[in-house]
């Protein structure tokens, strides 16, 4: 089983910025693709940005130049900053992990975490 526990989710005012981390636990699996996913109310949800083992990342078209997709594959884990925050990126933030076993792929998802841009 892998567990994905995120953190870093908080109020944060318009034009600010927010460090969200991953950390994917477990053993015995790679992770070829890490990625962020939010849902805010209402709204079906969206990608937000993913990086694979070799650093490729896609951005979601709304957040591209302003959100950076990194990860640590050594510790499994899978950051995203966050800069010049709007209130239109008001969501719960959810991390994925696309994993890979000896006996074949899973896909696992995070808690979620709460991310509120308002004045």
């Amino acid at each position: 089983q892998v567990q994905l526990v995120e953190s870093g989710g908080d109020l944060v005012q318009p034009g600010g910025s927010l460090r969200l981390s991953c950390a994917a636990s477990g053993s015995g699996f790679r992770i070829p693709i890490m990625g962020w996913y939010r849902r805010a109310p209402g709204k079906q949800r969206e990608l937000v940005a993913r990086i694979s083992s070799g650093d490729t990342t896609n951005y979601g078209d709304s957040v591209k130049g302003r959100f950076t997709i990194s990860r640590d594959n050594a510790k499994n884990t899978v950051y995203l900053q966050m800069n010049s925050l709007k209130p239109e990126d008001t969501a719960v933030y959810y991390c994925n992990a696309q994993v890979q076993w000896n006996w074949g792929p899973g896909d696992y998802w995070g808690q979620g975490t709460q991310v509120t841009v308002s004045s």
